[in-house]
C-alpha cells in the first residue's frame, strides 16, 4: 500500500494518490492532473477511481480531465446544487477496494451539502480506519467555514458539529488527511504542518474543544469569511468539468516591443514582491506578488482578462502561471522577458510608488487634513482587533467594486498589516485613475511596533 500527498503551492490545495495490487485512485485532483498519473506508474499502479470530497469553490478540479485521460470512474457526494455531470453519486455506507485498501464513504456535510470523507482500512492490518480523508470538514487546527449557505446558517453549522462527532467516532489512532493546509482560503486557523491524528485534534483543535452542539453553532455563526466573486465561478465549472489547461505551463516570454503592441487588450499583472513594485513598476499595472494571488486574484481580476506578468525571471513567471491557471484564469499571453530592469534601461517608462513612515502617518492624523485618507484595507476581523483612529476601512477585495464612491481629488494612504496588501490596493486605485496615493510602508506592525495608539473597531 502507498498513499503519497501532492501539494499545490499557492493554493495550500492538498490532494492524494493512493494505491495497492496495481490499483491507484485519486483523491481531489487539481487541473494540472499529470503528476497523479506519474505517481501510479511510479508505483507500478494503473488509475482506476476518482474521488471529490465536495464540489470545490476555491480551485479547479482535474477530476473530468483526469478520467478521460485515464478511463478511471469519478464518484461525487449527493445534493451537490445540480449533478455534477462528469461523476457518479456516491454516498454514505458504499465502499471501494483499491488493491488492499477498503476506503468507506461517509457523507459529512456542513461545509457544503455535498461533502464526504473517506475512511481508508488497510484490510491486510485488521479492520481498524488507519485514516481518513477529511476535504473540508475537518483541518488541522481547525475545521471548514460553513458560510456558503447564508439563509440556513444555523442548520449548516449543526450538520458540521454532527459530521465532525462521526469523524471524531473513527478512533483517535486515525490519521487525518485534509484537502488544505495552512494559507488557504477555506479557513484562518489552520496549524502550520500537515500531518495529524484524530486524538491530536480532539485534544488541540480549538473548534473540537466546543463539547456543546449549540455552543459550537454560535461560535461558527460569529465566524466571518469573504467570498471572492471567483467562488462562484469554480463551483460552476467543477459542476460542468473543467477543460485541460489550455496552454503550457511555461508562459510565452515577449519583448518590450511585443508587450507595448498589446498593451491595449490586456491587463498587466506584476507578480514580483511588493517590494519590487514599490521602487519600479508599469504604469496602470496590477500588483499581485505570487503569494497573494490564491487569495486576490479572484477580487480584482476577471476569468476571461487577458493578461501579461511582470516577474523577476522565468522561473516565477511559471509558478504564478500555474496558480492562475488552477483557478480559471487561462488568457496567459506571456511575460514581460527580459526583466523590468533591463526594460527600463532600455528607455522604457515606469513609475513607483511613494511610502510613508509611521512618524509621517502620525503627523498627518495630527495635522487632520480634510482631504487626506488612511485607507486601511485589512479582513474586518483585524479591524475588530485594533485599528489606527481615524482611519477608514474599505477591505481590499471589494476596493475596485467602491472606488466609484471614492473622492478622487483626496489624497489617499493606504495601508493593512505590513504593506503587501496595501500595495496593491494602491495598484488598483492608480489603475482606477487616483493620482494622489502614497502607501504607509510597514503598516500596522510599524505603528503597533512605535507604540502609537490604536482603537478597537466597528
Amino acid at each position: 500500500m502507498f498513499i503519497e500527498k501532492v501539494k499545490s503551492e499557492g493554493l495550500a490545495h492538498l490532494s492524494y494518490v493512493i494505491g495497492s495490487e496495481g490499483e491507484a485512485a485519486v483523491i481531489d485532483p487539481r487541473r494540472d492532473c499529470d503528476v497523479y498519473s506519474e505517481l501510479a506508474a511510479r508505483n507500478e499502479c494503473r488509475i482506476t477511481r476518482i474521488f471529490e470530497t465536495h464540489r470545490n469553490e476555491d480551485i479547479l478540479s482535474g477530476s473530468a480531465v483526469l478520467a478521460q485521460r485515464t478511463n478511471a470512474t469519478v464518484h461525487h457526494g449527493p445534493d451537490a446544487a445540480g449533478k455534477v455531470r462528469f461523476a457518479r453519486t456516491t454516498r454514505e455506507g458504499d465502499e471501494y477496494r483499491i488493491g488492499n485498501i477498503l476506503l468507506r464513504v461517509l457523507q459529512t456535510p456542513g461545509h457544503t451539502d455535498d461533502s464526504l470523507s473517506f475512511a481508508l482500512v488497510d484490510t491486510d492490518a485488521g479492520p481498524d480506519v488507519f485514516g481518513v480523508f477529511t476535504g473540508d470538514a475537518l483541518f488541522i487546527g481547525d475545521v471548514g467555514r460553513t458560510d456558503f449557505y447564508p439563509d440556513r446558517a444555523r442548520e449548516v453549522a449543526g450538520l458540521l458539529y454532527d459530521s465532525l462527532q462521526k469523524l471524531l467516532a473513527l478512533g483517535d489512532q486515525a490519521v487525518v488527511w485534509p484537502a488544505h493546509g495552512a494559507g488557504s482560503v477555506c479557513g484562518s486557523g489552520m496549524a502550520d504542518r500537515e500531518v495529524s491524528t484524530i486524538g491530536h485534534e480532539r485534544l488541540h483543535n480549538p473548534r473540537l474543544q466546543i463539547s456543546d452542539r449549540e455552543a459550537f453553532i454560535e461560535a461558527k455563526l460569529a465566524e466571518h469569511h469573504e467570498q471572492p466573486p471567483y467562488f462562484r465561478y469554480m463551483e460552476e465549472m467543477n459542476l460542468r468539468g473543467a477543460a485541460a489547461i489550455p496552454n503550457s505551463l511555461v508562459p510565452t516570454p515577449l519583448s518590450a516591443t511585443m508587450l507595448e503592441a498589446m498593451r491595449e487588450e490586456v491587463t498587466v499583472v506584476d507578480v514580483r514582491s511588493a517590494s519590487a513594485y514599490l521602487g519600479a513598476h508599469l504604469e496602470n499595472s496590477l500588483a499581485l506578488p505570487e503569494d497573494t494571488i490564491s487569495s486576490f486574484a479572484g477580487w480584482l481580476l476577471e476569468p476571461d482578462e487577458a493578461l501579461v506578468l511582470i516577474a523577476d525571471d522565468a522561473a516565477q513567471s511559471r509558478r504564478a502561471a500555474r496558480y492562475l491557471l488552477r483557478i480559471g484564469y487561462d488568457g496567459i499571453r506571456g511575460y514581460l522577458a527580459p526583466s523590468l530592469t533591463a526594460w527600463a534601461a532600455g528607455g522604457g517608462e515606469f513609475g513607483s510608488l511613494p511610502a510613508a513612515d509611521a512618524k509621517a502617518i502620525k503627523r498627518r492624523i495630527d495635522r487632520d487634513d480634510d482631504d487626506w485618507i488612511l485607507l486601511d484595507v485589512r479582513g474586518e476581523d483585524e479591524v475588530k482587533a485594533a485599528m489606527i483612529p481615524g482611519a477608514r476601512h474599505l477591505y481590499l477585495g471589494r476596493l475596485p467594486g467602491a472606488v466609484a464612491e471614492l473622492d478622487r481629488d483626496a489624497a489617499y494612504t493606504v495601508m493593512c498589516g505590513s504593506g503587501t496588501r496595501a500595495t496593491i490596493a494602491a495598484s488598483v486605485l492608480r489603475r482606477a485613475g487616483f493620482t494622489r496615493v502614497d502607501l504607509f510602508l510597514g503598516s500596522m506592525g510599524a505603528w503597533q511596533k512605535a507604540g502609537l495608539p490604536t482603537e478597537e473597531g466597528d
